[in-house]
């Protein structure tokens, strides 16, 4: 049996064992990174510079888009480079950077959309409070919050990760190091306490969770009781958006986590983190632009401006 001082790379969980359907993993992947590149860097692009954004609620996209980038570009080139050249290895330093980033990134993300709901929710039942309750000091201090309480997240759940023995081989069984593989190869009952510490600090996320909710039940019911149908449009179009992230977000975050282990299968879990981890940072830039006009506007501006140039 090896055990984590012996061990200096770990294998990860390749997508085919045929040369054809890893080339066409690799294009695959290739084309949704490059999508998330494009999309994110033109919603940060668009927001720094026009100054008709420059407010909480484009502020707080902005930093949304930052954690979307940092998060697929953790895992997607990695596994794009390996089904590239044929191989599975990843070393075990860069397997902890690995899961630093990742946990970093999601973590900060999940908490910086619970407040981006306190922003929908300011601005739509308590809109005469909104400066005051959402000046540039308190977003720059909810932001620095959220990715604040990532890195703690992070440090705190890595270093207790590999500081487990490892006695089951060196197979992750992800196509990037997640956390729950990586308990699968500790030592007998040491894992229990990387479990242990995980439902500890599952706390904060139900609070968030439950404050998501209650906003949007506060939101709604607001914004059912404005007379106008042009005001009631305008009102569900700022909020939907976000509401359409959370959902994707939470919902295949907490599958992954959470599904019963009579249900988990190698080929499910690989679905599974693809959908959490690679598909929202790509779809959201195109979530936010198809509903919102002010952006698209901007964007549109950009765009023209920058050919205009040429």
């Amino acid at each position: 049996m090896a055990n984590s001082s012996s061990i200096t790379h770990f294998l990860l969980l390749p997508f085919s064992g045929t040369r054809q359907l890893q080339l066409l993993h690799f294009c695959l992947f290739l084309a949704i990174y490059l999508a998330a590149l494009l999309g994110n860097g033109l919603i940060i692009t668009t927001i720094a510079w026009d100054h008709h954004l420059h407010t909480p609620m484009y502020f707080f996209l902005l930093n949304l888009a930052l954690l979307d980038l940092g998060a697929i570009s953790t895992t997607v080139p990695k596994s794009m480079a390996n089904s590239l050249r044929g191989s599975r290895d990843i070393s075990y330093a860069g397997c902890a950077v690995q899961v630093f980033f990742v946990f970093l990134l999601l973590s900060a993300e999940y908490f910086l959309l619970t407040i981006m709901s306190y922003d929908r929710y300011v601005a739509i039942c308590r809109p005469l409070h909104y400066e005051t309750l959402l000046g540039s000091r308190v977003c720059l201090n909810l932001a620095a919050a959220a990715w604040a309480c990532g890195v703690l997240y992070a440090l705190l759940h890595t270093a207790n990760t590999f500081s487990l023995p490892l006695c089951q081989g060196n197979a992750v069984h992800q196509f990037f190091c997640e956390i729950p593989q990586i308990l699968k190869l500790s030592c007998s009952t040491s894992y229990l306490r990387e479990v242990d510490l995980l439902a500890f600090s599952a706390f904060p996320f139900v609070g968030c969770f439950v404050f998501l909710v209650v906003s949007y039940v506060q939101i709604f019911r607001a914004v059912l009781r404005i007379p106008s149908q042009q005001g009631r449009h305008k009102a569900f179009a700022t909020c939907l958006p976000h509401l359409a992230v959370v959902s994707l977000f939470i919902t295949t975050g907490f599958f992954a986590y959470l599904k019963p282990l009579s249900i988990s299968s190698p080929s499910l879990n690989l679905l599974v983190a693809v959908l959490y981890s690679v598909v929202p940072p790509a779809v959201n830039p195109l979530i936010y632009s198809l509903r919102n006009q002010e952006l698209k506007a901007a964007l549109s501006k950009l765009i023209f401006g920058w050919f205009q140039k040429q």
